[in-house]
């Protein structure tokens, strides 16, 4: 079963006047993971799609997605499929077994994707203008970063998947962050990425755990409350950080003019509100 919702941009003087149930139509991400089914939503920040395919005891296979206006959703896309679950398989132009944090990568023309096994996949695609070779990236296999410390609660170590300093993509970026015990922060003292939209996944979450994301211009911020398995898509205009009531992870891909993970603009303490 595939069920997609689509998302229109919002400019940032119109989410300023929102409440908090429009907030949450236009920019949370949840529900995504359901046996059985395949969820999507085709959001107009550079048309980057988010999903969830939950196969259970059968198999799932995405192939034509309306909205994409092609034959099979891959004619002229490329996307990341994460496996936040179990051990899974995906089929498309080869069989990849994926374990638990492991990221595929499949380039545009590949054809129709199949999920099987007791894997949730988080899926993520944007439209491309080459193919690039389809590549599993195993956890061990991703560049990590180590930042922060546990004085400012925010020890954390990001690892980077489909990014220039391990692979070739169209436009998607995508990695994970994972928080030290102890550290609930990240990605403070907040930025802004004019040129590339991003969206949010927050997993490893206690049932009863929560995170604050924070959103919106750096002068007029608002907040997301989400849980596990739940994100925010974020807007280039928006800052996009968050605060949890214990540690997590939380799985980050972009979209937009370039792939430079440092092109960002910083914003100063002080100019938070």
């Amino acid at each position: 079963m595939l069920t997609v919702e689509t998302r229109h941009a919002i400019d940032p003087a119109t989410a300023k006047g929102m409440d908090t149930e429009a907030l949450r139509k236009h920019f949370h991400v949840g529900g995504l993971f359901q046996d059985g089914e395949i969820r999507l939503i085709y959001t107009h920040y550079d048309r980057m799609i988010v999903g969830g395919a939950v196969p259970g005891a059968g198999s799932l296979t995405l192939d034509k997605v309306a909205e994409a206006g092609t034959p099979t959703i891959l004619d002229r896309r490329e996307m990341v499929i994460v496996n936040i679950g179990d051990a899974g398989t995906v089929t498309a132009d080869a069989e990849y077994e994926m374990g638990r944090g492991d990221m595929l990568y499949l380039g545009m023309g590949v054809g129709p994707v199949t999920f099987s096994g007791e894997g949730r996949f988080y899926i993520l695609s944007a439209p491309a203008h080459q193919t690039y070779p389809s590549r599993l990236v195993k956890i061990d296999e991703a560049a990590t970063v180590e930042l922060g410390s546990i004085e400012t609660s925010n020890e954390r170590v990001i690892y980077q998947f489909i990014h220039p300093d391990v692979m070739k993509s169209c436009q998607l970026v995508v990695g994970m962050t994972k928080l030290a015990p102890g550290s609930v922060w990240n990605t403070m003292p907040a930025h802004l990425h004019d040129r590339r939209m991003e969206a949010y996944l927050y997993v490893d979450l206690p049932e009863d755990a929560r995170v604050m994301h924070f959103m919106g211009r750096p002068d007029e911020t608002r907040h997301l409350v989400v849980k596990n398995e739940e994100g925010a898509i974020s807007p280039p205009w928006s800052i996009h950080s968050g605060a949890g009531t214990s540690n997590y992870t939380f799985i980050w891909a972009m979209a937009g003019d370039n792939v430079d993970y440092r092109d960002v603009e910083m914003v100063a303490m002080g100019d938070l509100r």
